[in-house]
C-alpha cells in the first residue's frame, strides 16, 4: 500500500486526473480498503502540495489543478466509503459576506479544508448574518469562516459576530476571517479568534481552532 499510496499521493499533486481516476479504481480492483485509499493517497497528496504552497514552491493554479483531481477520485471512491470510519475534524460554515460576491479565494478554502478532513458547510457569497447563524444552528457548527474581499465588505464580519452573541451561538463556534485586506490586527479588534492570509494556512488555523474547542469541551467535562 506505501508504493500505490506514493504514485497517487504524486499523481494528485501534479494534477492529473485521468491518472488519478485510474490508480483508484486500480487500487478497489486490488480490494484495498476504500478508507486508506482516501486518507493516504488523495488527501496526503492535497496536504504534501499544501506544504509547498506554504514554502512558496508551488502557486494557486497548481492547488486548484490539485484539488480537482482530488475530487475526481473522491467521486469514483465515494460509493465504497459508505460506512467507512472517516477521520472529520469538525463543522466549518463557509461563506462570503453580505455584498460581496467574490468566490474564488473561498472556494480554494472550501476545497482545501474538505480534502484535510473537515466537513464544510458552504454558504456561497453575499450571506447576511442571519444565515450565518441559522447555519451555525442547524449545523452544530465548530467554527465560522468568512470571507470578504473588498475593504467595504469586511466591516460586516463584526455584525456577523454580533448576530451570533445575540443568538446565544458566539459561545459555540470559534470565528475565522481571510481575505486580501484582513489582517490578524483586524481579527484581534473584532473578536474574532482566527485569521487566514491564504488557503494553505486556513487549514493550518482551522486545524488550531479546532484543538482549542476540543480542550475547552474536556475542561468543561472535568469541571
Amino acid at each position: 500500500m506505501t508504493d500505490f499510496s506514493s504514485v497517487l499521493s504524486q499523481a494528485v499533486q501534479e494534477g492529473d486526473d485521468k491518472k488519478v481516476v485510474q490508480l483508484v479504481k486500480e487500487a478497489l480492483a486490488e480490494s484495498l480498503p476504500a478508507i486508506d485509499i482516501l486518507e493516504k493517497g488523495l488527501v496526503h497528496g492535497v496536504q504534501a502540495l499544501g506544504q509547498l504552497f506554504k514554502d512558496r514552491q508551488v502557486y494557486l493554479p497548481e492547488i486548484l489543478i490539485s484539488t480537482r483531481a482530488m475530487n475526481r477520485g473522491l467521486e469514483e471512491l465515494q460509493p465504497y466509503l459508505a460506512g467507512a470510519d472517516i477521520h472529520k475534524k469538525g463543522i466549518i460554515v463557509l461563506g462570503t459576506v453580505e455584498g460581496d460576491l467574490h468566490d474564488i479565494g473561498k472556494n480554494l478554502v472550501g476545497m482545501m479544508l474538505r480534502s484535510n478532513g473537515f466537513n464544510v458547510v458552504d454558504m456561497g457569497v453575499d450571506v447576511s448574518a442571519d444565515s450565518f447563524a441559522s447555519a451555525v444552528k442547524e449545523s452544530n457548527a465548530d467554527i465560522v469562516a468568512m470571507s470578504g474581499l473588498l475593504t467595504t465588505t469586511v466591516t460586516y464580519f463584526p455584525t456577523v459576530i454580533g448576530r451570533l452573541e445575540k443568538a446565544g451561538l458566539k459561545n459555540r463556534v470559534r470565528v475565522m476571517i481571510g481575505g486580501a485586506p484582513v489582517t490578524r490586527g483586524l481579527a484581534d479588534s473584532i473578536g474574532a479568534e482566527g485569521f487566514a492570509e491564504d488557503c494553505a494556512s486556513a487549514v493550518d488555523e482551522a486545524t488550531r481552532l479546532m484543538a482549542l474547542v476540543e480542550r475547552e469541551g474536556l475542561d468543561e467535562y472535568l469541571a
